[in-house]
């Protein structure tokens, strides 16, 4: 089929590499180059790097405005796919490629329609992770259902590494929907179910609240590392969790600290966190037994205060 494709992150270049080698893909609509790095040098996005590797042409657009409506109409697309480009598609776009826009979702729709589906399935203790791909339609995520699937994700793994493994599936899913559509032996169904909503993460997602059970504490630590990022304030002061697990049992309140020689032990409602990397405020990541016995005065620390 004639393709245009949109998406900006690195989840979306598994999708695009796939329909690239199966159809052609008259433009890839990216974001802008972004300012990256404590020296704030302009980047191009994952998508447009992707790219330009396969010799592509690409629309950079913040948005899709009256100007880049005009760039995609002019390539005459038969179908236009989007995973994570990070911007809205309306009309009369959405009706502009003959069989209009299918978008490929990092979740089981209904379950988790917006911005952050997998770090808001993780932070509720989803047990099932997946991918749909549906038609686009102006509200938001509520499209028709092509195809929608499973996937065998860890139950310990953090929201990077259950994105990577879902933008793999989910390549393969939407190549087999574009194929379906291709051939004509493939209808979208309703939604069927309650619908719940994933909106963008804040720094205060990544609070951790030690008066809740364990299972609680190292859901939303999944969920929300690397970004925002898990936290908690140890006398004051801020301090990022960069890696931690479920630890063995203990006798610890809620919030109290515990060093052992591989990690730093935080009680929660019922078995403590055993935190193995942090990033203090202004510092770099270290161990966290190293950070805690660095300390001058331990005597009546606690997490969350």
């Amino acid at each position: 089929m004639r393709l245009v494709f949109a998406g900006t992150p690195s989840a979306a270049v598994p999708t695009l590499r796939r329909l690239a080698a199966e159809h052609e893909i008259l433009a890839v609509i990216t974001r802008p180059d972004a300012p990256l790095g404590r020296k704030r040098i302009l980047t191009p996005s994952p998508v447009a790097q992707a790219a330009v590797e396969l010799g592509l042409p690409i629309i950079r657009a913040a948005r899709l405005d009256d100007e880049a409506m005009a760039r995609i109409a002019a390539v005459n697309p038969e179908l236009g796919v989007i995973v994570a480009y990070g911007g809205l598609v309306r009309e009369p776009l959405l009706s502009t490629p003959d069989r209009g826009w299918i978008n490929l979702h990092f979740s089981l729709l209904p379950r988790w329609r917006g911005a952050a589906p997998v770090q808001r399935a993780l932070i509720a203790g989803d047990e099932t992770l997946g991918a749909s791909v549906f038609q686009l339609v102006p509200e938001l995520d509520a499209g028709d259902v092509f195809a929608m699937r499973e996937a065998d994700i860890s139950l310990d793994a953090t929201a990077d590494s259950a994105l990577a493994a879902l933008a793999t599936f989910g390549a393969d899913l939407t190549s087999e929907v574009v194929s379906g559509i291709a051939a004509g032996a493939l209808h979208a169904v309703p939604q069927t179910g309650e619908p719940t909503l994933a909106p963008k993460l804040s720094l205060d997602d990544g609070a951790l609240d030690w008066t809740q059970p364990l299972a609680q504490v190292f859901a939303r630590f999944r969920g929300v590392t690397p970004e925002p990022g898990a936290h908690t304030t140890v006398g004051g002061q801020r301090v990022k969790i960069l890696d931690a697990a479920p630890g063995d049992d203990a006798d610890l309140e809620p919030g109290e600290l515990s060093a052992t020689k591989t990690a730093l032990l935080i009680g929660t409602a019922d078995a403590p966190l055993a935190v193995v990397r942090v990033q203090p405020a202004g510092k770099a990541p270290m161990n966290a037994t190293d950070w805690w016995r660095g300390l001058r005065d331990t005597e009546g620390l606690r997490a969350g205060a």
